[in-house]
């Protein structure tokens, strides 16, 4: 037991978060990797891999959550410089073979892996990881009575702003998602109402204006237009979430939607109990059933109560990222930990809305339990980083307790010493005048 406390330090309920999670992870993965097992060959290579991948997270974990919490302000210095490089790396190439040492090539019209001395790698993850802390640094410097520093406002939409911009032409929901996180973290951090609304206002005319141009503008021309090879994409996704169309069953070509078709096939006919693990049928049709869809195939086989137990742990986790960030004696480590809990859980919130048609495609893997790389690495840095500032916390609070307890027998031993009545002078001591002089 000692042993097991040595090792698993911090708060113990995200502990059992992240462990339950992993756990649902290696079963739902396993049952929904029916597509690569077919492409492979290999019955068992899909999910030794991911399994690898938890299991290194997990040793990446045990790492973070033992660094003391005020090194996590130097990531930034490193993260989003090189992130930056391979961004504009991203956009400025559509393939570019250096030997083995760097290798960009696009996936579904979209550049968001790199793959560096063999090793593949998403750059925005990094990016967002650099984000988030730098946004807590800032947030946390010059905090008074009256709410955060004037300066924090204009570094942090500078920093968030540039590292938006060069993931955007890639990755549409991943910039809008991390802006959206960086906007509520400055909620949180008390930046002035003025400056947030504003900016709130210039952001929706923004997207309402990006959007009218997408509808406006044929298909033909939005292709031509520089960096925007994505735009077809994005207007097509949209323009499928929000038609108002209903289409009888017998007319519906589920071809031409197959992903959010089989999605909501997969939900329609779970059931409250589900159909079991492993007994999934629409795994077969979903080309990425063990990642984006990865909700979908839960529902189906674990059921509505399934359903709702993966989104309770999310919850549960951002709560206990709350009650840690209030124990918090500085302001760094709470805005961090809030910081990284709203990162997962609104991304796990955007994947299952997704899975479930209440938001359109976006392409959010399910954090922690879908399939993934560089996703599920960088997951598990942040269950590090929450965990080591729980720690840190669970350690001053150690601490102090020990500080009273022997303030405490202190002063007990100092009122016991006060109330003792003095010794009665001795016989000789009474007979001798020199003694009582």
């Amino acid at each position: 037991m000692d042993l097991l406390r040595n090792i698993f330090k911090g708060d113990k309920v995200v502990w059992i978060i992240f462990l339950c999670l992993c756990l649902i992870s290696v079963v739902e993965v396993f049952s929904a990797s029916s597509t690569l097992i077919y492409d492979s060959g290999n019955h068992w290579a899909p999910i030794t891999r991911h399994a690898s991948f938890l299991a290194g997270g997990a040793l990446v974990v045990i790492f973070f959550h033992n660094v003391p919490y005020r090194w996590f302000q130097l990531l930034p210095r490193l993260l989003l410089p090189l992130a930056g490089i391979f961004l504009i790396l991203l956009l400025v190439f559509d393939n570019l073979h250096l030997g083995g040492l760097l290798v960009i090539e696009k996936t579904n019209e979209a550049g968001r892996w790199v793959k560096l001395l063999g090793i593949p790698f998403q750059p925005s993850e990094f990016a967002k990881m650099g984000v988030i802390i730098a946004t807590a640094y800032y947030l946390s410097r010059g905090q008074n009575e009256k709410g955060a520093s004037p300066k924090a406002f204009w570094q942090i939409l500078r920093v968030a702003g540039i590292t938006c911009l060069l993931i955007l032409p890639e990755n549409y929901s991943t910039a809008a998602l991390l802006f959206i996180v960086v906007y509520m973290m400055m909620i949180v951090g008390r930046i002035q109402a003025r400056k947030l609304l504003a900016l709130g206002a210039l952001l929706l005319a923004a997207a309402l204006l990006f959007v009218g141009f997408l509808f406006v503008t044929p298909d033909s021309s939005l292709e031509k237009i520089p960096l925007g090879h994505r735009f077809t994409t994005v207007k097509g996704r949209i323009a499928d979430f929000v038609s108002s169309e209903e289409v009888p069953p017998s007319k519906y070509n589920i071809s031409d939607n197959a992903q959010v078709g089989h999605a909501r096939i997969a939900v329609a006919t779970s059931g409250i109990l589900g159909k079991g693990p492993g007994n999934s049928v629409q795994r077969d049709f979903l080309s990425q059933a063990y990642s984006d869809f990865i909700f979908a195939i839960i529902i189906e086989e674990l059921g509505l109560l399934g359903g709702g137990f993966v989104v309770f742990l999310y919850l549960w986790l951002l709560i206990r990222c709350w009650r840690i960030a209030n124990k918090c004696e500085r302001t760094f480590p709470a805005f961090l930990v809030l910081g990284i809990g709203l990162i997962l859980v609104t991304q796990a919130m955007f994947n299952m809305m997704v899975a479930v048609g209440l938001a359109p495609v976006t392409g959010q893997p399910l954090p922690l339990i879908s399939r993934g790389g560089t996703s599920t690495i960088i997951n598990c840095v942040y269950i590090g980083l929450i965990l080591s500032v729980s720690r840190y916390n669970i350690e001053q609070q150690q601490l102090r307790e020990a500080e009273e307890a022997a303030a405490a027998a202190q002063a007990e031993q100092v009122e016991t010493q006060d109330v003792q009545a003095p010794a009665e002078p001795s016989a000789p001591s009474l007979n001798n005048d020199d003694e009582l002089v």
